[in-house]
């Protein structure tokens, strides 16, 4: 078997490592053009082209609208209160910090609250499982139970980075993964009595009636170029902001917003309350403190100021990330950014710490979703923490309050 295990490390050196490197350089370069990063001639040359594909992804969303509208196809209900939280633009609005504000809000008025994720990019079952279960007609694979409430049962890998996250903040609710939001939320109601359901990025999702449609939108670049995917980070056209309950302005420096609330009100019903949060940093917690949950690990963010840090990350908007750190006093001495979701390599943190020791950085900080990604166990050269973030309501306090005690029964629906 030696000749084996050389041939395996040959092709792993030789063709698989080539090929990831390659793969992440095309999405990283996708991800700048989608919002609008990078100038060059390369993407004047992309770009018309990918506008020619959002027309057919233009035509296929308004047809599925039309069949729902028309109810050709028909939503499906669950028996219990659910509420949608998502967003008209691919990522970086901020949802997990909603979901989780939501989530404890209503746990902590008696609800008994299960959070439905799709898992993206968790690692699925294998192929080959895949095709045994359809030769011999077996049960379908049962949603990933990421948490029961009581212990987080699926590291990052397997559930997803936000799933994992909300699962390792939220004590006391369960944290399901599945494609079919349907089927994880008849498998909540049934094994763990749930009555109420959060779609985490649910927005979308039409399969599933919701009574509340919670729609977040980034102040920061609300509906990016207004272009549809590919060739923008839209999903769907501004005008389906008609189809929210509740809007949720994110990231917001507690400036007026007065042109982006006209555009708002101009597609949204005119009772829909529209409510203004931010982002804020609360401490720095040591990456070790992801496995063991240990409170001794916290920094407040004042340690910051004077600091020479490298920062590291793996999210949509880097940008915002990085503006923290600085506000809070940090001096960037070494920045380094990877596609939406990465899974890092040993090799990727090597570089990270090596150019960060090179740069005299006297402390490394990541995101709290990247940190979930890190092995806990390692070692690492350098102090390493991660931003731990938490929402802000600055304008709307009532609406919000008045949006809890809707769905737990105490307010006129």
């Amino acid at each position: 078997m030696r000749w084996f295990r050389y041939w395996r490390l040959k092709l792993r050196r030789k063709v698989l490592r080539p090929l990831r490197h390659l793969d992440r350089t095309a999405e990283k370069f996708m991800t700048d053009i989608l919002y609008g990063r990078r100038r060059s001639f390369s993407t004047r040359v992309i770009c018309p082209i990918l506008s020619a594909l959002s027309l057919p992804f233009r035509s296929a969303v308004y047809a599925r609208h039309f069949l729902y509208d028309r109810r050709i196809l028909r939503s499906q209900y669950l028996g219990c209160v659910v509420i949608s939280v998502g967003n008209l633009t691919v990522g970086g609005t901020g949802k997990t910090p909603v979901v989780e504000l939501l989530a404890r809000e209503l746990s902590r008025r008696g609800r008994r609250v299960a959070i439905l994720s799709r898992g993206y990019r968790s690692r699925g079952e294998s192929l080959w499982r895949r095709c045994l279960r359809a030769i011999t007609h077996g049960d379908a694979e049962q949603p990933r139970v990421v948490s029961d409430g009581k212990s987080v049962l699926l590291d990052s890998e397997m559930a997803g980075d936000e799933p994992h996250m909300l699962a390792k903040n939220l004590p006391g609710v369960a944290v399901i993964t599945d494609k079919d939001r349907i089927k994880a939320g008849k498998f909540a109601i049934n094994r763990f009595g749930c009555n109420t359901i959060i779609l985490d990025d649910g927005f979308q999702y039409l399969r599933l009636t919701s009574q509340f449609n919670v729609l977040l939108v980034d102040c920061t670049n609300p509906f990016g170029s207004g272009h549809l995917l590919p060739r923008g980070i839209l999903r769907e056209p501004p005008a389906e902001v008609r189809r929210a309950t509740h809007i949720i302005i994110t990231k917001s420096d507690g400036s007026d917003h007065g042109e982006l609330v006209k555009i708002l009100r101009r597609h949204a019903a005119p009772s829909v309350p529209i409510v203004v949060s931010r982002h804020r940093p609360k401490h720095l917690c040591d990456v070790h403190s992801v496995a063991t949950k240990s409170q001794s690990g916290q920094m407040a963010l004042t340690s910051l100021i004077g600091k020479r840090v490298a920062a590291f990350s793996g999210i949509a908007v880097p940008e915002g990330f990085e503006k923290f750190l600085t506000e809070c006093g940090a001096t960037l001495v070494y920045k380094k950014r990877f596609p939406d979701h990465y899974r890092f390599q040993d090799s990727d943190v090597e570089n990270v710490f090596a150019m960060a020791t090179a740069r005299g950085a006297e402390l490394v900080v990541t995101t709290e979703k990247d940190a979930v990604r890190l092995c806990p166990n390692r070692f690492y050269p350098l102090p390493t923490y991660y931003l731990r973030m938490e929402i802000e309501i600055i304008h709307g306090r009532k609406d919000f309050q008045n949006l809890i005690g809707q769905i737990c029964g105490d307010a006129q629906l």
